[in-house]
């Protein structure tokens, strides 16, 4: 019986160490559609290391934000019905180990499809997994990007 207990502590503490060995590397990205301004409003969650490893730049720096609009400018792009919408960026925030990245796309008076391309750190980490939740006019939609999926579409 101590044998068997002994085994099972043994397997238990590696199975923990595995977890924390491993990085999780993840971005998520709300979408909300403000019906008055016709506009979709992004807020993104990264992570400021991993962010800051890519862009080899401290995130504590002001050069960091312009850095960060550049990236998720030449990352993330949104086609509304098809066509593809600019996005702005608002602004940046910097709070412990998350990156809050704010952008919008104007314009927006309806939508039937919503296809994103969402590459965020895909090319430095493999396991990257950048999750996207969007709510339009009381519909809830959710698309998860990953190396080899990096565009989704949604119809509404």
């Amino acid at each position: 019986m101590k044998k068997f207990i002994g085994i099972i502590a043994i397997g238990l503490i590696t199975m923990l160490m595995s977890f924390t060995l491993s990085d999780f590397y993840s971005s998520m990205t709300k979408v909300d559609y403000v019906e008055g301004s016709k506009t979709l409003k992004f807020t993104t969650k990264l992570n400021s290391g991993h962010i800051a490893e890519v862009l080899k730049i401290n995130p504590n720096t002001t050069a960091f934000e312009a850095e960060v609009k550049r990236y998720v400018n030449d990352h993330f792009d949104v086609y509304v019905n098809g066509q593809n919408k600019a996005l702005t960026f608002t602004g940046s925030q910097v709070n412990g180990e998350s990156v809050w990245v704010y952008f919008e796309a104007n314009g927006v008076s309806d939508i039937s499809s919503l296809k994103i391309k969402n590459n965020i750190l895909l090319e430095a980490y493999p396991k990257q997994l950048n999750l996207v939740n969007i709510a339009y006019k009381g519909s809830q939609k959710n698309m998860t990007f990953m190396r080899g999926k990096e565009v989704n579409e949604v119809s509404f």
